[in-house]
């Protein structure tokens, strides 16, 4: 009898171990695929569910407000850094990230054009006055005939250049260009000003060769330039009708996605307008 009662023993304690192994991968339904964490579960046990967002150039301090307003859905974002702008849109479309956050409309709208991207505006973030840097003059009034000036490369934004340009009286563009005139619509160059085409990230280091160069916003926070030392600053005002509006984008198909709406709030949201003023002073401009 006590031979069979410990038998039994062991028995049960062996089905004991084999049921809970099976109930170990937190699933238990055979398949052994992990679900993910639930969305606002709030275990502190339970990892969060990343996101990965492009951007291009490292300064994005207002981030980590949105990191912290997602801490309660266990959400948390990674940014994923890159050196040029032709590159996040191709991440972003190919699925190796999950949103970007570094173009303005008008600028994603040419990718699309071009290049065919499934990607679309998941919502508005800031708006990045574009300026003209120089350590030769302190106003384009100064500008002498011959001079050359710095602009980014990319398609709309040497256009915004153009149009900032006539805005300050020194170009005349042809109107049905519209916001991305090329150098063939510019209708008059009093000036006979020359323009160097670089990438928008290696603008800044022309300005000791230039008589001027344009800097994108980001671009000048990464080379320590200040807005208020601008020769001339571009004049824009947050609205939905302005290309130059920068956004979040997403693939299409991911437009409702939970997750990113919830991402696309908590950057929306008072707490991250405030910290963009802290920080950038009014480099970036809050677009929501």
């Amino acid at each position: 009898m006590k031979t069979k009662h410990a038998f039994a023993l062991a028995l049960a304690a062996a089905l004991v171990l084999s049921l809970t192994a099976c109930g170990g991968n937190g699933g238990g339904t055979g398949s052994g695929s992990d679900p993910g964490p639930a969305l606002g579960s709030g275990s502190n046990s339970a990892e969060p569910t990343v996101v990965k967002v492009g951007v291009v150039g490292a300064n994005n301090q207002q981030w980590d407000t949105v990191n912290e307003l997602l801490a309660k859905d266990n959400i948390k974002v990674e940014l994923v850094e890159f050196a040029e702008y032709k590159l996040p849109n191709n991440a972003l479309d190919a699925g190796e990230i999950d949103l970007n956050a570094f173009q303005h409309k008008a600028y994603l709208q040419k990718e699309i054009d071009d290049l065919g991207y499934d990607v679309a505006v998941l919502g508005d973030t800031i708006v990045a006055p574009l300026s003209l840097y120089s350590d030769k003059i302190t106003d384009v009034s100064e500008l002498k005939e011959g001079d050359k000036i710095a602009v980014p490369s990319d398609p709309t934004n040497e256009g915004r250049c153009f149009k900032i340009l006539e805005s300050a009286g020194l170009l005349e563009v042809d109107p049905a260009a519209g916001y991305m005139p090329e150098l063939k619509d510019i209708t008059a160059n009093p000036l006979k000003l020359e323009f160097v085409e670089v990438e928008a990230a290696n603008t800044a280091s022309l300005i000791p060769d230039v008589a001027a160069a344009f800097v994108n916003g980001a671009h000048a926070i990464d080379n320590g330039l200040k807005i208020d030392e601008a020769v001339y600053t571009e004049q824009v005002e947050p609205g939905s009708d302005n290309p130059y509006i920068n956004i979040i984008a997403c693939r299409a198909a991911d437009l409702d996605n939970e997750v990113y709406q919830k991402v696309l709030a908590a950057y929306q949201s008072e707490e991250t307008a405030q910290a963009i003023r802290d920080i950038y002073q009014g480099t970036y401009i809050p677009a929501f």
